[in-house]
């Protein structure tokens, strides 16, 4: 018996000095021609870290296909030299924090990017930074990775053509939180992506589209900040997506929006707020949306929802200060619109329980006339059109009937967006 303890304690000593054994640290610094990163992660075995000095590296397309740890001192610099794939990424369970990337090579033809990570899962990149790229970072085929406290900023190399800035492709259960993103194509763009979630990041003047949802369900995002985008956020092809407590604010332009509903079914829009948006929510063909508790404030159009969307449901929002609280090209039909506080509303409340004791019609016949002839906008401030607009609340002859709400309030709500 005794013999069978002091084997048992042998194997556990063992097998722990084995472990410690593993768990090493390579050192990479710049300007030793012997102490590269790609000499460092070859040397490196699966569970190392590799240390990489402060510097900067000029190094090509390096490739990483181990489960290690890259941790950078003092932020490093990987250079491409706006030529080369700065990183590339294909190996489970990685790890990649403090390291700057820099000026990755473009292309027309091909998905170039300063961090790709393909076929891989369970990976975390923390703390890192990332200028004037092509792409920032590009995922593929990937799953279980987080992004957290990243910085993205391009735009800053004229001529250089920009894509996006988080870039995900056909991957599962990715965690995207506190980043700033600033001056890409899109900030983030999703295509075939499904069960992520998204929360406290910033995606500020990227050209087109803060945040881009394509073929991609069953996703949330909360409390991030969507400002001075060409767009806030697309959300086309998708179903299941919930959208809270989010800032989407200063998209102007001819096709701005907070929001846009392109297709997308049974998602809700809830507690978030629209500022300053040409159009704060334009939707499409999209069916079985819940609209609550949104604060929409000085818009053009607060709501802008075609005849081909169907059951949409709007209770509880504010709309203060929007040229136009909704529009519509046809015969819209909502499943309810209930308990909103709308600003133009001159109603009155004999019984003083803070509900309007006569329905308000929101879609003024202006907004008609303007969706079917965009040049009549010129006349907004007349005062033939101020006289259209009462004559059509008095007498409702040209809006449809069913755009009705029963319960306007006689306040604003407060929202917790917490």
């Amino acid at each position: 018996m005794g013999r069978f303890y002091i084997a048992i304690a042998v194997v556990f000593i063992a097998t722990f000095l084995s472990e410690k054994t593993l768990a090493n640290i390579i050192i990479a610094e710049a300007g030793n021609s012997g102490k590269t990163i790609a000499n460092a992660i070859q040397s490196a075995q699966n569970g190392d870290t590799v240390l990489i000095k402060s510097g900067i590296y000029k190094e090509q397309s390096l490739k990483l296909k181990k489960s290690i740890t890259l941790l950078g001192e003092n932020l490093p610099v990987i250079d491409g030299e706006n030529k080369y794939e700065n990183l590339t990424v294909e190996h489970d369970s990685v790890i990649i924090k403090g390291i700057k990337f820099i000026n990755s090579g473009s292309s027309n033809f091909n998905d170039i990017a300063a961090l790709t990570i393909q076929n891989s899962k369970h990976l975390l990149i923390e703390d890192c930074q990332f200028e004037n790229n092509f792409f920032g970072i590009l995922s593929m085929n990937c799953g279980y990775i987080t992004y957290n406290n990243n910085k993205l900023s391009s735009g800053g190399i004229k001529g250089k053509p920009l894509a996006n800035g988080i870039h995900c492709w056909k991957s599962n259960h990715l965690t995207i939180t506190n980043n700033t993103i600033k001056g890409h194509r899109d900030g983030i763009y999703l295509e075939f992506t499904t069960q992520s979630k998204f929360e406290n990041n910033r995606s500020i003047k990227n050209s087109r589209y803060g945040m881009h949802f394509m073929f991609s369900h069953d996703n949330f995002y909360q409390h991030n900040e969507f400002i001075a985008n060409g767009a806030g956020v697309a959300v086309m092809y998708s179903k299941r997506v919930e959208m809270r407590y989010n800032l989407f604010a200063d998209s102007w332009g001819s096709a701005a929006y907070g929001v846009l509903l392109k297709e997308i079914n049974d998602s809700k829009i809830i507690g978030n707020e629209f500022r300053g948006n040409t159009i704060s929510i334009f939707a499409d063909g999209a069916n079985r949306i819940e609209i609550y508790n949104n604060l929409f404030l000085k818009g053009g159009w607060a709501l802008k929802v075609n005849a081909s969307c169907a059951d949409m449901q709007v209770n509880g929002n504010n709309f203060i200060g929007n040229t136009f609280d909704i529009a519509t090209n046809g015969g819209l039909k909502m499943k309810s619109m209930n308990a909103n506080y709308w600003d133009k509303y001159e109603g009155y409340d004999l019984n003083k329980d803070k509900v309007g004791d006569v329905p308000f019609h929101p879609l003024s016949l202006f907004s008609v006339i303007v969706e079917k002839n965009p040049p009549a906008m010129l006349l907004y401030r007349s005062f033939m059109v101020s006289l259209l607009d009462k004559s059509e609340r008095v007498l409702p002859s040209i809006t449809p009937d069913n755009i009705v709400d029963n319960h306007p309030q006689m306040r604003p709500y407060v929202y917790d967006r917490n």
